[in-house]
């Protein structure tokens, strides 16, 4: 199959043998979840397509999104190097495709491979630095600033101006009341910046979202492009 996950598409295709007759193909659900925290991350997930979040809940039945994952990273990455349980609760943000291995065979592979151990580190930094800055983001900045950056950070992952997000669903991701994600989106819309109706988000104009979003977007995706590989392996499965 193509790929268009780049942590596949970043290694030699030495690895990449030996990973591919591991890989399985499998679709998530939005809402799907796919660890719930303490499980044993026996999985790990490559998106193809799709946007993965990552849910910190508390006993309250409150939660707040500390991290989002798609076709540039993996889910349950750590479990590569050694076993692990999973922390935090993932869910499929939106419908998507991933590439699957069971942990252990990507253990026994990345154990003969430095170039896959490298990329596994890269992008857990990548994915720690994420969340680092989802905690100062969530702490200082306000709703309207947070709501901009996590549709950017949407959009990314999922090449597309329209995407299903419903009252409900934003306002877990951002730790609000709905009646406050209303509020926000209102005021976007009346700007010009985005169309929300029926469960929809649209972008409509990405400069001037990029223009309300705070700080955090653009540290968080400057750390992604410095650490993790800037396109994929001449040897790999992606190349041209």
């Amino acid at each position: 199959m193509g790929y268009a996950n780049a942590l596949i598409c970043a290694l030699d295709g030495a690895t990449y043998r030996e990973l591919e007759p591991h890989l399985d193909e499998v679709d998530f659900a939005r809402g799907e979840v796919i660890y719930e925290p303490g499980q044993p991350v026996d999985r790990v997930y490559f998106p193809n397509s799709g946007v993965v979040s990552v849910i910190t809940a508390m006993q309250d039945g409150s939660a707040v999104e500390t991290g989002t994952v798609g076709r540039e990273s993996a889910v349950g990455l750590m479990a590569g190097l050694t076993e692990v349980a999973a922390f935090s609760r993932m869910v499929g943000q939106t419908n998507g495709h991933a590439a699957v291995i069971e942990s252990a065979l990507l253990r026994r592979v990345a154990e003969r491979s430095p170039r896959l151990r490298q990329a596994i580190v890269r992008h857990c930094d990548a994915l720690l630095a994420q969340a680092q800055q989802s905690v100062a983001c969530n702490a200082l900045h306000d709703v309207e600033e947070r709501f901009c950056r996590w549709l950017l950070t949407c959009q990314d992952r999922s090449d597309t101006d329209e995407m299903p997000l419903t009252q409900e669903f934003l306002a877990m991701m951002l730790g609000v009341q709905r009646t406050t994600v209303t509020q926000v989106a209102q005021i976007l819309q009346e700007a010009g910046v985005i169309r929300y109706q029926r469960g929809r988000v649209a972008v409509c104009d990405r400069r001037a979202l990029e223009g309300r979003a705070c700080e955090c977007y653009r540290r968080v995706r400057d750390h992604a492009a410095l650490v993790l590989p800037p396109a994929p392996a001449q040897d790999g499965p992606c190349a041209s």
